[in-house]
């Protein structure tokens, strides 16, 4: 798929959560939920945040869609920083990234009724009158596949693929330019996921609305990105197009990560990582991803990697694949020995 410019741009975006008591002439420890994350979002196109549990990307989703403040760092929309929006600038600002959240069962107002949970960011925003808004239902259920009638039921009602239809419809209302998937199809069914996807994907050609796929599945991914960025205890190891990323995985834990991935048809050899995930309290000084890392030089724990481009689009936090002069690499080889 070919996509023109970048939509979003995320700059060295952070959020830390503060923990435990601040100590005076100390400072306070903090969960680095987020750590330095830099990524762009093809305009029409799909990023997918792929990483396992715990590992910031739903925490980078929400504070793209301003739902948290970020600790530092810059998201840009369309050329216009949003990171600081407050106030009436935010809510004007609000339409354009909407979210579909992960589990379709709590994320829908068992109170209300279908019609009135698609037609609730209309009315808010006071985007028509009721008949006009009643019409626009009508038009983003049958865009999801479900019928008019549908609007007088309350979700419960419904199945786990039919109440994510309907979130998708609540996303779609205000004609959003992006909108963040996040973990949209991890609780259901593998038919009813495929039926999800391919209904994301067909919005997305209709629409030429842009996707942030969150995921812990990279069988997901793989269906749906144009781009993807795999993130490590909060931080991006490696990112690029989903093709290349998939047919040859540089960094050590990307490569452990499609390992993983159930495949009767492939033997990689490739045995479970050991250790356990670092504290993202107090990560380690060096690569975090170091302490697992098969690979791993005495560079690797002296100072933290940063996210090299290693050909065009690509780029790797890892420095095996660095412009290290021949005779350094072969000292830190050495010294791993």
């Amino acid at each position: 798929m070919t996509v023109a410019a970048s939509l979003l741009e995320v700059r060295g975006l952070r959020k830390y959560f503060p923990v435990g008591r601040w100590r005076p002439g100390g400072r306070q420890p903090a969960v680095r939920a987020v750590d330095g994350v830099s990524f762009a979002i093809p305009n029409g196109g799909t990023l997918g945040l792929v990483g396992e549990s715990a590992c910031g990307k739903t925490t980078t989703g929400w504070m793209i869609a301003r739902l948290l403040d970020p600790t530092g760092g810059a998201i840009v929309f369309s050329g216009q920083d949003i990171t600081r929006l407050r106030g009436q600038a935010l809510r004007r600002f609000r339409p354009n990234i909407q979210v579909i959240f992960q589990d379709p069962y709590t994320s829908l107002n068992p109170r209300l009724s279908v019609g009135q949970i698609v037609a609730e960011p209309l009315r808010i925003n006071r985007r028509g009158t009721t008949s006009e808004i009643g019409r626009r239902v009508d038009a983003l259920l049958d865009a999801v596949g479900l019928p008019a009638e549908a609007a007088r039921r309350l979700p419960q009602e419904f199945s786990g693929g039919q109440r994510q239809r309907i979130a998708i419809a609540r996303a779609l209302a205000l004609e959003p330019r992006l909108i963040i998937c996040d973990e949209p199809v991890s609780a259901l069914d593998m038919s009813v996921q495929a039926k999800i996807l391919n209904l994301l994907r067909d919005l997305q050609r209709r629409l030429g609305v842009s996707y942030l796929f969150i995921s812990h599945d990279l069988s997901v991914v793989r269906i749906v990105s144009d781009v993807i960025a795999v993130m490590y205890v909060g931080q991006i190891v490696e990112s690029g197009p989903a093709d290349a990323v998939f047919a040859d995985p540089r960094h050590p834990y990307t490569q452990a990560l499609m390992a993983a991935v159930p495949d009767p048809y492939r033997r990689t050899g490739v045995t479970a990582l050991p250790g356990e995930v670092p504290s993202n309290i107090t990560p380690p000084h060096g690569c975090r991803f170091a302490p697992r890392c098969p690979a791993k030089m005495a560079i690797c724990e002296a100072s933290p990697p940063a996210l090299h481009e290693v050909e065009s689009g690509r780029r790797v936090a890892c420095f095996l694949h660095h412009s290290l002069t021949d005779e350094k690499v072969s000292v830190e080889k050495g010294s791993a020995a």
